[in-house]
């Protein structure tokens, strides 16, 4: 059992921590960072909240910090128990920082999911480098943590590039186009562990985990 404290002092006693994402990548991600810490974990099924039409419309900011405190904050209503959010996305200077906060939702197609979409917002990027010398990109991720009076955030980020051709079959989004420059191979090419070391959503969540775990 983790036992937080949050503003005013009262104790928050948390046995279990709602993931508040439906990607089936993220929860993949996640689920073994939070077991190293000991917190238990569900995710949206398992807390049976359902989806509902206004969940497309949380992402509505302009920073991934505001998008993430908006899930954190709408879940914490739906569900009644401390819940985990985040948002994250692809960085391109080129680009003047598209697709940035729209990552999943760039190529504007809102009736696909899954694979399909991650496959337009591929085309959409690569379609716009075309031509283009700066690849330089960064995934960047914020993380929240809401319950009771306590709120805590934390931000990671990586650095790499775009290639044209993806690489590997692994990771979920834009990784097969995103050569990292610590791994020197794209997120999709490497096995989950090795992506965790240098991962954007890593550092950001295991940033929170320090910070609630120190807290405790």
């Amino acid at each position: 059992m983790a036992i937080w404290t949050s503003r005013n002092n009262a104790p928050l006693v948390a046995d279990r921590v709602l993931l508040a994402t439906r990607s089936s990548g993220k929860l993949r991600e996640l689920r073994p960072l939070f077991a190293e810490y000991d917190i238990a974990v569900i995710d949206l099924a398992d807390a049976c909240v359902q989806e509902r039409p206004e969940e497309d419309t949380l992402e509505m900011y302009e920073t991934f910090e505001d998008n993430a405190r908006a899930k954190a904050r709408y879940f914490v209503r739906r569900a009644k128990m401390p819940v985990v959010a985040d948002d994250s996305g692809l960085v391109v200077p080129a680009l003047g920082g598209a697709p940035g906060v729209m990552s999943k939702r760039w190529a504007g197609v809102p009736d696909l999911r899954g694979q399909a979409l991650d496959d337009e917002n591929n085309r959409l990027l690569l379609e716009r480098l075309r031509g283009v010398d700066d690849r330089r990109a960064s995934y960047v991720c914020v993380a929240v943590f809401m319950g009771g009076n306590r709120e805590v955030i934390a931000r990671g980020e990586v650095h790499g590039r775009i290639i044209d051709e993806p690489r590997g079959s692994g990771g979920f989004g834009y990784d097969p186009y995103f050569l990292s420059d610590e791994l020197g191979r794209t997120f999709g090419e490497v096995p989950l562990e090795e992506k965790q070391r240098v991962s954007h959503r890593a550092r950001a969540f295991r940033a929170l985990l320090n910070a609630l775990h120190d807290a405790s």
